[in-house]
């Protein structure tokens, strides 16, 4: 690999050893690092000035590193954080859409972080402002609005926020006439609630100690929340669970998941005193979604067999299992992936030959018609409607050259009316750009899909670097949609790429199924091929080829750290999910139970302990050179806790052979989604970016 960058030779913070053993099933590891993960960890969700001091400072020492090593790069960051911004339409603005006698939207202000929310009259008029975020976050280091939902009757706001990045959410009701919270105030809740017919009352989930959403809660208008009553208990720690309402203000829904079982209680909207009645109880590997649609239920299943999902239907009266019917057939190859009922029309968003389409079904007739798109590759997305008696619904189009666009669709006369297309203020020009959809061929022979986008007129022979990005698990597609933070290194001689691997659904879900458990390593080699298929092609080179995931993606970074650090010549984990056996094996950890369908259960049985075991990034780094790695954390993370890339840093370093950097920045004052406000996530980005250009030398 050539060296095309030089950093400053500066001592890199050193992580005491503290060795810890463990033992399950006969294996006995070592973890010299184990002593980063708090001990008080669910305070300091809560009070992040509870973290123990000869913590703080290890994780301060490794922000005041990347600061240091970083330095030369300042002038730049600034620079692509106002090429960013530029092209951020500050006033930007949603459509309005339409519910009774209102129509509602967001808006920014320009220079705001936050969005203010507002309604209008049905046909449009003045705005009246129901909730201003800028005003809510004034005087706080962070702050993030969770769910915001209008009652019925149009007179409160159910709104909540986070100020700590813990994703603890405090929720209030506003009422509109008044512009002013009611007095109770209910802590520590999921972030949403759904309301009553009457808009007297509210269901809500109330998050427990270990970050859990357990319990779903009735709160009536102007009661204590203390005194709230308790509608259902889960009590199997492997479940997710949430409350949502339908559009026509008939039923309330829980829904209880993990990753590949589903169950629903329903019960009336307009009686907040039932007692929620099961509709199918859950049976491991069936997954089933309902969509109300008046007097029947609309059903998403993968129930006998269909592993690409079919749409059965239901009486609403007794949507029993036994009551179901087929209305749309299973069709391998052909994943469907929501559906959106009216009173004359079904609409279902389904992935066909790798792309999204819309198709839409007339309730009475079965006909069946779909929106057709012109690109190579896109991305749909169903914005649907607050209301259910309508023959027009909203979906967003948008490809790596083509801007957002905003549609009405109207279903009976299939007219398309352009809305909005997204501004970019700086200058956009899609003809400027080509974006490309190619096959890269896997070790075991299947083709995987690979986005790109490039300056027209970009050299092919290998001259140009790459940035490749990828995510590969929970079923996640990664769309190949617009983005124009990405611009700044596309305009600078860069190729951008999606590698579409195994783990997600872009191909069905059994593209999902061949990239999980015994069978997440076709994630890492799907990568690996993707990025060697962009070498044969020309698009770019070894010595150019950047990585880059965040999450679960951070894994896929780790893992092709350690499998082919020779094919990158820098890799960016944001929020890596680095450490998977060890948190595997802690069930107090928020999202450890719900997460064992996804990778196995490693506690339970020797075989999911060794398959994990073989791919987790912390437990097989080893001795041998590694690229330059940016590593991105938050410190009240609840999802990929902060000590994961702490440690995985320390070890990474313990155990490199070579002199490329390896750098960690923690940011203690937010969670998983980052700085708060769409501006100060441009700051991480613009760091993020700068590594890269500093180590591919496009530092001008």
């Amino acid at each position: 690999m050539l060296a095309r960058f030089e950093f400053p030779s500066i001592p890199a913070p050193i992580a005491e050893k503290r060795p810890r053993q463990d033992t399950r099933h006969g294996i006995t590891r070592t973890d010299e690092y184990g002593w980063l993960r708090a001990e008080n960890w669910q305070e300091v969700l809560r009070n992040p000035a509870a973290l123990a001091a000869d913590i703080r400072a290890h994780l301060e020492a490794e922000n005041a590193y990347q600061k240091a090593m970083m330095a030369e790069t300042e002038e730049i960051q600034k620079l692509l954080f106002a090429e960013m911004k530029g092209r951020i339409k500050e006033d930007d603005s949603s459509v309005p859409m339409k519910d009774g006698p209102f129509a509602y939207g967001s808006a920014y202000r320009e220079g705001g972080e936050h969005p203010r929310f507002f309604r209008t009259a049905r046909e449009g008029g003045e705005e009246e402002i129901l909730l201003d975020g800028d005003v809510e976050a004034e005087g706080k280091s962070y702050f993030n609005i969770g769910g915001i939902s209008h009652s019925p009757d149009h007179r409160y706001l159910l709104w909540s926020s986070d100020d700590k990045g813990s994703e603890y959410f405090a929720l209030r009701i506003r009422d509109l006439a008044s512009r002013r919270d009611l007095e109770e105030r209910i802590e520590g809740s999921s972030g949403s609630g759904t309301f009553t017919a009457d808009s007297r009352g509210f269901y809500y989930a109330r998050i427990d100690d270990n970050h859990r959403p357990s319990k779903i809660f009735f709160h009536a208008l102007g009661a204590d929340p203390a005194a709230d009553r308790l509608v259902y208990e889960e009590t199997d720690p492997g479940y997710f669970m949430s409350v949502f309402g339908s559009r026509l203000d008939d039923w309330i829904f829980i829904r209880i998941h993990d990753h590949e079982t589903s169950e629903y209680r329903i019960l009336p909207a307009n009686h907040p005193e039932a007692a929620p009645r099961i509709v199918a109880p859950r049976q491991p590997g069936v997954l089933y979604d309902i969509e109300p649609a008046g007097e029947e239920f609309f059903i998403l299943t993968n129930r006998d067999g269909a592993k690409d999902f079919k749409i059965m239907t239901a009486p609403a009266a007794d949507p029993s299992p036994a009551n179901w019917r087929e209305l749309v057939p299973h069709e391998p190859g052909r994943l469907i992936m929501s559906i959106l009922a009216f009173r004359d029309f079904l609409v279902r968003l389904e992935r066909w030959e790798g792309l999204p389409r819309i198709v839409v079904r007339e309730r009475a007739t079965g006909e069946e018609h779909v929106i057709a798109f012109p690109e190579e590759t896109y991305s749909l997305g169903l914005y649907g409607s607050y209301e259910y008696d309508t023959d027009v619904f909203r979906f967003s189009y948008s490809s790596m050259t083509t801007p957002a666009q905003e549609f009405d669709y109207n279903m009976r006369t299939r007219e398309r009316v352009l809305l909005k297309t997204q501004e970019v203020p700086s200058g956009h020009n899609p003809e400027d750009y080509v974006t490309r959809r190619l096959m890269a061929p896997a070790p075991d022979g299947e083709l995987v899909p690979i986005s790109l986008v490039h300056r027209r007129g970009l050299p092919l022979d290998g001259s140009a670097p790459c940035l490749l990005y990828g995510y590969g698990a929970y079923g996640a597609t990664i769309s190949a949609s617009f983005r124009t933070n990405c611009l700044s290194l596309v305009d600078r001689g860069f190729v951008y790429a999606i590698a579409h691997i195994r783990g997600g659904k872009d191909k069905g879900f059994s593209w999902y199924d061949d990239g999980k458990r015994e069978k997440k390593q076709n994630t890492f080699t799907d990568f690996i091929a993707c990025g060697r298929h962009l070498v044969e092609l020309g698009y770019t080179s070894h010595d150019r080829l950047i990585a880059e995931g965040g999450s679960a993606g951070g894994m896929l970074i780790g893992a092709v750290a350690n499998m082919a650090p020779r094919d990158f010549c820098a890799l960016v984990a944001a929020v890596p999910f680095v450490d998977v056996l060890n948190t595997m094996l802690d069930e107090t950890l928020p999202l450890t139970p719900p997460e064992w369908p996804e990778w196995g259960n490693p506690i339970a049985s020797k075989r999911d302990y060794e398959t994990i075991a073989a791919y987790s990034p912390y437990d097989n780094i080893r001795d041998q050179a590694y690229p330059a790695i940016l590593a991105l954390a938050g410190l009240t993370d609840p999802r990929v806790t902060y000590w994961e890339p702490a440690k995985w840093v320390a070890r990474l370093r313990d155990h490199n052979t070579g002199r490329n950097p390896i750098l960690l920045r923690v940011n203690l004052e937010a969670g998983h989604a980052g700085a708060s406000g769409r501006f100060s996530r441009l700051e991480e980005t613009a760091l993020s970016y700068a590594f890269m250009l500093k180590v591919v030398g496009k530092m001008q």
